[in-house]
């Protein structure tokens, strides 16, 4: 089981997601826990690093965790992401593994990894 915290965050609604390099489908802004990280240190730190902006503490709040099949991993493998929503600070850009960020909306469920698609029920 891969376990990972999420940002999610919707703009006239529509879900930030990003494309790591080399992978195919889109994923939210996040990643796995670094040691002694809680969950709020270890996304606003990837959050940081995939996109260069800065998550606002004060609006850090989870909407809760999903499970789906792990994309791009060996058949049975999990993943378990915390998902959480805040505002932020700065300019969007793609940096770090990510190679671009894009809003996505209705209709574009086929492009996401099957976490993202049960994260985006969370909005619902």
């Amino acid at each position: 089981m891969l376990d990972v915290v999420g940002w999610v965050h919707m703009s006239q609604g529509r879900l930030l997601a990003v494309r790591a390099r080399a992978r195919d489908r889109l994923y939210l802004p996040g990643g796995k826990r670094e040691p002694g990280e809680d969950d709020w240190t270890a996304l606003s730190r990837e959050v940081r690093e995939e996109l260069g902006v800065r998550l606002d503490r004060r609006t850090f709040r989870s909407l809760g965790v999903v499970e789906a099949p792990a994309h791009d991993q060996p058949p049975g493998t999990r993943v378990r992401m915390a998902c959480y929503t805040a505002d932020y600070e700065g300019e969007l850009a793609a940096t770090g593994e990510v190679d671009e960020w894009l809003y996505v909306g209705p209709g574009d469920e086929h492009l996401l990894a099957p976490a993202v698609r049960a994260a985006l029920e969370l909005t619902r």
